[in-house]
């Protein structure tokens, strides 16, 4: 298999929410976990529980709008930990509106932080695990990058981007031995919403209040929860494997428009009305 025996990851994002279950169970699974975050004292934090918990890290700021904060995040592990075998792209923001409505200044934020994060990550330690000749890099995108909901367009096409970034890389890293993820979970529970109010730039706020209460709502339904996610996506680094979409309604989903892309707009035409009207 590939070369990930030293067990060194980098989280983005891992003060709150998915970030921070991932810092836990890498940890737990013997792995040392550099918890960075654009608020240093949320990455602190994790990192003091998950030491508390036995497991092994470091903390760091990392803002992943800038290029220079990636690069200074992996020269401190090539110095400390002498390399890196996994990064994984989890900060993010989320945003409603429609394509009409959704002001530029809101795309520019959404883009620039949900997939140019994840290509500045990935920028950043391809030539560390080129010389390393071996690693695995996971892009956090989303089922709505596949299923591409009303009212939710600049996120819908942030995340799409992701999942085309993931597998462009996965073929260009492959005689490398870098291996490739992409997450895409539906809802879960999880503190998006908290991070992503009154953020965008120039009074694009990045939900409505509207939006919030139905999110909110799909995330309080479901099922799956962040540590379910992050055992799925350790699973998917220790197995190369490409596609990780941790509900099985949405695995289902997933094959229905791959296969029946029609059947599926039709199937889904009713609820976007509905969807619409709500939001």
């Amino acid at each position: 298999m590939r070369n990930l025996l030293d067990k060194r990851v980098l989280i983005t994002g891992a003060g709150s929410g998915l970030g921070k279950s991932l810092a836990l169970h890498f940890a737990k699974n013997g792995w040392r976990v550099a918890c960075t975050d654009r608020d240093t004292p949320t990455a602190a934090a994790t990192l003091k529980q998950l030491e508390a918990a036995g497991g092994q890290g470091l903390a760091m700021t990392l803002d992943v709008t800038s290029d220079a904060s990636f690069a200074a995040a992996v020269e401190t592990l090539k110095k400390s930990w002498g390399g890196l075998d996994v990064l994984i792209n989890n900060a993010g923001v989320a945003s409603a509106g429609t394509v009409e409505d959704a002001p530029q200044s809101q795309w520019d934020w959404v883009m620039n932080i949900n997939f140019y994060g994840c290509l500045r990550g990935a920028r950043a330690v391809i030539p560390l695990m080129k010389t390393q000749n071996g690693g695995h890099i996971v892009n956090v995108a989303s089922f709505a990058g596949i299923a591409n909901p009303p009212a939710m367009a600049s996120y819908n096409v942030a995340k799409a981007a992701v999942v085309s970034l993931s597998e462009t890389l996965r073929f260009e890293l492959f005689p490398n031995h870098i291996g490739v993820s992409v997450v895409c979970p539906e809802f879960f529970k999880t503190n998006l919403l908290a991070t992503s109010q009154a953020t965008a730039p120039n009074g694009a706020p990045g939900t409505s209040p509207q939006m919030e209460k139905i999110v909110s709502r799909l995330m309080d339904k479901a099922m799956i929860t962040a540590d379910h996610v992050a055992a799925d996506i350790l699973d998917a680094v220790m197995n190369n494997r490409f596609m990780v979409i941790p509900h099985p309604e949405a695995r289902q989903r997933y094959h229905f428009k791959r296969f029946f892309p029609e059947r599926f707009f039709k199937a889904a035409q009713k609820s976007t009305v509905k969807f619409l009207q709500k939001s």
